[in-house]
């Protein structure tokens, strides 16, 4: 059992009680995190409790330039895209995919768990600000201009969960922010455009053409021609990481 404290001074009640209640009920899904129907608050505080995660998060794990062994990111895969579809499926969007907030029980990913739903909200909410890009803001929010509301979706997840697939399989982000002044997005743009690799950072070719493939359409510019989640699922059967990538890499 864990606590969740949310400062008073920078929490209204109203969006602490929405945390608490969509969490509540996106929690019996077994790749969500568990939920025990107790929240309270103090003079100080809003909390409530919650499963706790003696593995850590994903991010523990996520070695720096090497990423997880493969078999490792496709049962994160599989599991992931079960627990999005599930929140979407209830019309929400989760908008904070990040190997942070994927908690971990049992040794070797056999069972993770989404968590922290602050940010979630219904489909169709206007977004009229992003505090920040960073590399899993999707495209179509990075260039909102002049406070423009943006209606969100649930390709929003999507753009994000490819990037997480990215970093679970390299150890590295693909970008630091979704912009064109980021050379690594810019040359990422031109292979979206033209099908050319050449481009591409060199972490990049440590991935097959099916992993390859599959993160082309999961990150997809055009919010309309983005791969729903599940689309992953169909590529777990192929090779994801290239045979020879450790010789390559002692040869860059």
């Amino acid at each position: 059992m864990a606590l969740k404290l949310l400062p008073k001074t920078f929490t209204k009640r109203q969006n602490f009680l929405y945390e608490y209640c969509v969490a509540l009920s996106l929690s019996t899904h077994p790749n969500i995190i568990g939920m025990f129907g107790i929240a309270f608050e103090s003079s100080e505080h809003y909390g409530f409790l919650y499963e706790a995660a003696l593995q850590k998060d994903l991010i523990s794990i996520i070695k720096p330039s090497e990423g997880v062994p493969e078999p490792t990111a496709k049962k994160v895969t599989s599991q992931l895209v079960s627990a999005l579809e599930f929140i979407h499926s209830r019309g929400l969007v989760y908008r904070d995919v990040k190997p942070e907030n994927v908690l971990l029980f049992g040794t070797d990913c056999q069972r993770i768990k989404l968590t922290d739903f602050g940010l979630t909200r219904p489909k169709g909410t206007l977004l009229k600000l992003v505090s920040g890009i960073i590399p899993y803001t999707a495209p179509e929010l990075s260039n909102s201009q002049n406070g423009e509301a943006v209606p969100i979706d649930f390709t929003l997840d999507t753009w994000a969960f490819g990037v997480l697939l990215f970093c679970l399989m390299t150890g590295y982000f693909p970008w630091e922010k979704t912009l064109r002044s980021d050379p690594f997005f810019e040359d990422f743009i031109m292979w979206q455009q033209t099908g050319s690799h050449e481009e591409l950072s060199w972490h990049w070719r440590k991935l097959t053409f099916e992993a390859m493939d599959m993160l082309r359409q999961l990150l997809a510019m055009n919010p309309s021609e983005r791969s729903p989640v599940n689309k992953a699922l169909r590529y777990l059967n192929y090779p994801w990481i290239v045979d020879n990538w450790k010789s390559l890499q002692e040869l860059k």
